[in-house]
């Protein structure tokens, strides 16, 4: 079967949950399967998938921890007029060129678009969509309503009247639409084949530089903390007593995770996926105004399977999150995931449905 397969390029989540489902469509020797991508998604499965094409998306701009809201529409009205003529070019090359016979898309909104026009059976595949087809609890979006209201009619316009949606979740609100299914966390074979263990580290994962309030910090807990994102362009570790200053590498951070005792990072669906499923207690920080992390976090708490907190300015948050450890890890020991096996089935399924005219 011939499919189109989109992927937006904001962070890189959605392209590590694509790279591992086009992996499954491709291994099955049954498809073609045509890849459009904007932003960093675009050299990341460039260099697993060959034929992948480039194509505008919105991005945000973030600065301190912050979404910047004035900077993000500055550059996307700007980066949108110089990428539209391009959009529109990939657009109609496929048409002429591929003819795709079945739409999947992770947010992103040119193939949506091209499997509507085209009366597609069109998948939607993504961890966004929980905002706006799911109802939240009170608790979830206290202090947070006007930026999830934002949030859930930018995500409602962005791919409507798909015919699945098929939501990746590592917590389960009650569904409250129509053709709507919740499956675990998309999870790279990376992942499921690490080697989890408890250490006594804690695995510490920040895109801020020059943080020495946090460093101190950190380095009051006496815990050995293997820090990545917050010194960047290492070339070797550095360490610092208890603080050990890391380059990054897939595979040794992925170790560090599945061997550590605890994680502090961001509130990135990806990495909280992935440490749920390893049971791993984490200390989740936001970004703010960007509600999908906040979900995420609060959810985090919500189970808890970790903390969730605004900032990292007050010692005592990180040194509340190290007591509440032994919690987590009795919470996390109750969930359970056997690996992609549910969702891949369910897309088969969807894909066999489509090809016999049903969908």
């Amino acid at each position: 079967m011939k499919i189109l397969y989109g992927v937006v390029g904001e962070g890189l989540g959605h392209a590590m949950r694509s790279r591992v489902i086009l992996e499954h469509l491709v291994g099955t020797g049954q498809h073609e399967v045509e890849i459009m991508a904007s932003g960093r998604a675009v050299s990341f499965l460039s260099k697993r998938f060959a034929g992948v094409n480039q194509i505008h998306g919105l991005h945000m701009i973030y600065d301190e921890n912050r979404v910047q809201i004035g900077k993000t529409l500055w550059s996307n009205v700007l980066g949108g007029a110089a990428g539209i003529p391009k959009n529109i070019a990939a657009y109609f090359d496929l048409i002429s060129e591929f003819r795709p016979e079945v739409v999947i898309s992770d947010f992103e909104s040119w193939t949506y678009l091209y499997g509507k026009t085209h009366r597609l059976p069109t998948l939607s595949i993504d961890n966004m969509q929980i905002i706006n087809r799911t109802t939240l609890p009170d608790e979830i979006l206290d202090g947070h309503r006007t930026e999830f209201e934002l949030t859930r009619a930018f995500v409602k316009s962005k791919l409507p009247f798909c015919d699945e949606y098929f939501i990746t979740t590592f917590f389960r609100p009650r569904l409250r639409k129509e053709r709507t299914r919740l499956f675990p966390p998309v999870l790279r074979p990376e992942i499921l084949g690490a080697n989890r263990r408890r250490g006594d580290h804690l695995l510490v994962y920040t895109t801020g530089e020059g943080n020495a309030g946090f460093a101190a910090t950190l380095a009051q807990t006496g815990l050995e903390c293997r820090i990545y994102g917050m010194r960047r362009d290492l070339a070797a570790e550095v360490v610092e007593g208890n603080l050990r200053y890391q380059p990054f590498g897939e595979a040794t951070f992925i170790d560090d995770l599945a061997s550590c005792r605890a994680v502090i990072a961001g509130g990135g669906f990806t990495l909280m996926g992935e440490a749920v499923y390893l049971h791993k207690p984490m200390l989740a920080v936001p970004v703010v105004r960007q509600f999908e992390q906040v979900l995420n976090a609060r959810y985090l708490q919500h189970e808890g399977y970790g903390r969730a907190a605004d900032n990292l300015d007050d010692p005592k948050t990180v040194h509340d999150f190290i007591a509440a450890i032994p919690a987590c890890e009795a919470a996390l020991a109750g969930y359970s995931q056997t690996g992609n096996d549910e969702i891949f089935a369910e897309i088969d399924d969807f894909l066999d449905l489509a090809a016999a005219g049903v969908r």
